[in-house]
């Protein structure tokens, strides 16, 4: 390739920053990449986090991509009905070599009809909702299905980062931006997924009841708006 390869990360409010900035940190770290954030203009765009962001660019000036990649966060399920966003993602996928998604990304690629067919990925606790999309929804940190990279939730965003260097350039790079960021994580609980001695069942309970109440009917119109546009 003549060029850097282009990773197009799309910015949104309320985006989760780390789902955001743990790939952006991986990729950096690879050979000959430029990567852009990416939001309808260029204003401080606001995280879950209490802080903003700064895109580098807007809809209107984007190069095409040759990775795509959507975070997510609650802001991600306003995005399901933004016709904005969903053009520019149907628009870059046209080009792009590789489109991806880190945790509850994937309900916009779902949204944008990605998904129909795909074994695809998310946060634990809305991974059954892909299914309303068409999506054949599986465990994994991280989960390809041909051009399509799924990541689970919110930390699986660096491991997705790494298996994309390692497939896209090689796994000695991989291996080298683990290494520069030190990513040999011990966690104080083994408290990280369901099922792991340190959870509490009665909280993932919770958590995927109130996941299904509050994000369900959203899903749900999203889906119809997707069998309306391909209809139309």
């Amino acid at each position: 390739m003549d060029r850097p390869f282009r990773i197009i990360c799309l910015l949104f409010p309320r985006v989760t920053q780390l789902d955001l900035t743990g790939p952006v940190q991986v990729f950096s770290l690879a050979p000959d990449v430029a990567i852009d954030l990416v939001w309808r203009d260029m204003e401080p765009v606001p995280t879950d986090s209490g802080f903003s962001i700064l895109p580098t660019r807007t809809f209107a000036d984007a190069p095409p991509a040759d990775l795509l990649m959507v975070p997510g966060g609650n802001g991600a399920f306003d995005l399901m009905d933004d016709e904005a966003a969903l053009a520019f993602i149907r628009d870059q996928a046209r080009y792009a070599r590789y489109v991806s998604s880190v945790c509850t990304g994937a309900f916009v690629l779902g949204a944008a009809g990605f998904l129909v067919g795909k074994r695809a990925t998310t946060h634990w606790a809305s991974r059954p909702l892909l299914e309303r999309f068409g999506a054949i929804p599986r465990e994994g940190r991280v989960v390809w299905d041909g051009a399509l990279v799924t990541g689970g939730g919110v930390t699986s965003g660096i491991d997705f980062g790494l298996e994309i260097i390692a497939t896209l350039w090689d796994e000695a790079t991989a291996r080298r931006a683990q290494l520069m960021i030190e990513y040999d994580p011990h966690p104080p609980f083994d408290a990280g997924a369901p099922g792991r001695p340190g959870t509490d069942p009665a909280v993932v309970d919770q958590i995927m009841e109130s996941n299904q109440r509050i994000r369900g009917p959203l899903v749900d119109a999203a889906a119809a708006r997707l069998r309306g546009h391909d209809a139309g």
